[in-house]
């Protein structure tokens, strides 16, 4: 049982109206927690000038200016992306509130605002910790936020030619991929673009990373696995001389002269779960696994 006060940082979807409903209710709740409550300042100004919501008694941040005992990301899954890049290394752990449609990571209801929040201050809930993956350019750090909880994919610029992209782990010579693109894949996100192209599903907590190409040229290439304490080496060759680097969906045009190095973070994402929560439930009812749809 917490009996401090606890202080809450929130993050919220800006580009879908109907999703912000449930917000009202997560700050009644709060309050009658007596909670401190800060929100960040895109999501506040979105709330208060767009949807004419009457928010009192909260602070306003910028970007990760803040100290939090708990973030809440209000949105889907994209949402809480967006929030654990702003988290970064605070290890604060992060409370998914899904107002969107699959919300494989932020996995608590709207409806559920009030019961999770009751058994966070009872403390019946469980933290999955995270790997994320880092990315450095010929040995300096991508600019901007350099760190992925999903995915790190290389895509080709132009939609006329594949690219190579020549792979190295820990210094051994892998392959070359001729492909239009290569995913490298945290087991949190083997259920996002990994998956669509034909990767396998990780379970979280299973330390390993994974490569999967994007519609590759040979049959013969197929997913591979790999310890999440592996150096991974990426070159890459183009017929436009560019090529984009995608840190979960955030992407960069880079020269192909740009040599990138992958590696496990210093750090992990802290994510808040429901301790009635299971994974493999979880993928039979968000993504139908293992469904048979045979009449």
């Amino acid at each position: 049982m917490i009996s401090r006060r606890l202080r809450f940082a929130i993050f919220g979807n800006v580009y879908q109206p109907k999703k912000s409903v449930s917000i009202q209710r997560l700050l009644e709740v709060l309050s009658q927690r007596q909670a401190a409550v800060c929100v960040e300042r895109e999501f506040y100004t979105f709330l208060t000038d767009n949807r004419r919501l009457p928010i009192q008694g909260v602070e306003v941040f910028d970007g990760r200016d803040f100290q939090a005992d708990i973030v809440v990301s209000m949105g889907g899954d994209g949402t809480f992306l967006r929030a654990a890049s702003m988290v970064g290394d605070k290890q604060i752990p992060i409370l998914g509130v899904n107002t969107g449609r699959l919300g494989f990571l932020a996995d608590v209801n709207a409806q559920e605002i009030e019961h999770t929040i009751q058994a966070i201050y009872e403390g019946d809930y469980a933290v999955d910790t995270r790997s994320v993956i880092q990315v450095s350019t010929n040995g300096q750090p991508l600019s901007g936020y350099d760190c992925a909880l999903n995915d790190v994919a290389i895509l080709k610029r132009d939609n006329a030619s594949m690219i190579s992209i020549h792979v190295t782990i820990n210094g051994d010579a892998v392959t070359t991929y001729m492909a239009d693109g290569l995913v490298m894949s945290t087991p949190t996100g083997s259920t996002a673009y990994s998956l669509s192209n034909g990767g396998a599903i990780i379970v979280p907590g299973t330390h390993v990373f994974s490569l999967v190409a994007v519609a590759p040229h040979s049959l013969n290439v197929r997913p591979i696995v790999f310890s999440e304490d592996s150096e991974v080496t990426l070159t890459v060759e183009s017929r436009t001389h560019n090529y984009l680097v995608a840190l979960d969906g955030r992407s960069e045009n880079l020269p192909d002269t740009t040599r990138l190095t992958l590696r496990k973070a210093p750090y992990r994402v802290k994510v808040i779960k429901r301790a009635e929560t299971k994974y493999f439930h979880t993928l039979r009812a968000k993504m139908m696994w293992g469904a048979d749809t045979r009449e």
